[in-house]
């Protein structure tokens, strides 16, 4: 974001920024791509959403490197509501970028191939004011004509570059789950989770870190704004799930409220086709990850290992911090036990 020149950044506003643009862009591709939405839907794709710092991304690239799945990349923006059509227009170029660490400061290094969270342009786009409030998210039902679009959209992004296997990660899906378990019903639905402490001090640590970043660079804040990334940073937008807390920025368990809040309504509200994933457990017993590629079909053969992370300690004594690890053991039982879902 920051280190992109004058003219990337003027492409960024037009083909995210400009609505028309987008809109025109993505006809021309579906028109060139000709997907059938059907039969997308019917495909064993696998999707990837949970609270940002969830672990999300090594998960999804664990997944990606085994060559078995098309995901957006870097390669993909800024044109990514017209996947094959760029593909045509940009060629061979853009092969050189340097890998870099990515924004977040945590170590993760992204170069051009690396799969990302660059779907959600779609939604924000086509349905972005049901779901999209000046201050929240809220859960999302697209109706099935929204549907039909998005299925066709992940067939051109498939039919791009030959695939047959879609993998999103979109913390956002976590919304709209229940609507994407139906309209792929052979879809495996991820949700990785984390110790609740360790992850709220994540997600502060990361507010602080995009609220500084996006002060010193507009540009910054624009551009999360139009992939619809509002979990940290200037506009910060919270999940305001049903169940959802009253707390506000203003209190020192915002954090830990939304991951309670968050988890909570997973845990009643996740569909059959999905699955929790305890990143501790994902760290420690390779077990874990063997499982995960057995029902993503995939080689068990992992490139990279999970890296685990420092656990913050504190005193007992809140109710909510008592709630929450009461949620944390309960979701990590659920996924031991390899059970798709909890019981409605």
């Amino acid at each position: 974001m920051t280190d992109y020149t004058g003219l990337e950044r003027l492409f960024h506003r037009l083909a995210l920024g400009n609505s028309a643009t987008a809109e025109m862009a993505f006809s021309i591709d579906q028109t060139l791509a000709r997907p059938d939405p059907d039969k997308v839907g019917r495909g064993p794709h696998v999707f990837v959403a949970g609270l940002a710092r969830a672990g999300t991304t090594i998960l999804t690239r664990s997944l990606y490197e085994s060559g078995a799945f098309r995901s957006l990349t870097y390669r993909d923006m800024p044109f990514v509501l017209a996947p094959g059509l760029w593909r045509k227009i940009r060629g061979k170029s853009r092969q050189s970028v340097q890998a870099a660490e990515r924004a977040h400061g945590d170590g993760l290094i992204v170069d051009i191939d690396s799969p990302e969270a660059l779907e959600e342009p779609f939604w924000r786009l086509f349905d972005g004011p049901a779901y999209i409030l000046a201050d929240r998210m809220i859960p999302h039902t697209p109706d099935s004509d929204m549907i039909d679009r998005y299925r066709a959209y992940v067939g051109a992004i498939l039919i791009s570059t030959g695939s047959s296997r879609y993998l999103a990660k979109n913390n956002n899906n976590i919304l709209r789950l229940p609507t994407l378990a139906k309209a792929f019903p052979n879809a495996l639905i991820l949700i990785p989770f984390r110790d609740p402490l360790t992850h709220a001090a994540s997600l502060e640590n990361q507010h602080r870190r995009f609220c500084i970043l996006h002060g010193e660079d507009p540009f910054a804040r624009q551009y999360m704004g139009w992939l619809a990334h509002h979990e940290f940073g200037a506009d910060h937008k919270f999940f305001a799930v049903p169940g959802d807390t009253t707390l506000t920025m203003a209190d020192s368990e915002y954090w830990l409220g939304q991951w309670y809040a968050v988890y909570d309504w997973l845990a009643s509200t996740a569909p059959e086709n999905a699955r929790f994933v305890c990143y501790e457990d994902l760290c420690n017993d390779p077990s874990v990850w063997t499982g995960l590629a057995k029902a993503t079909g995939i080689s068990g053969t992992l490139a990279k290992p999970f890296r685990p992370v420092p656990s913050v300690q504190r005193s007992a004594g809140s109710e909510l911090f008592g709630k929450s690890a009461a949620l944390y053991y309960r979701l990590r039982d659920l996924s031991r036990g390899e059970r798709v879902c909890p019981a409605a």
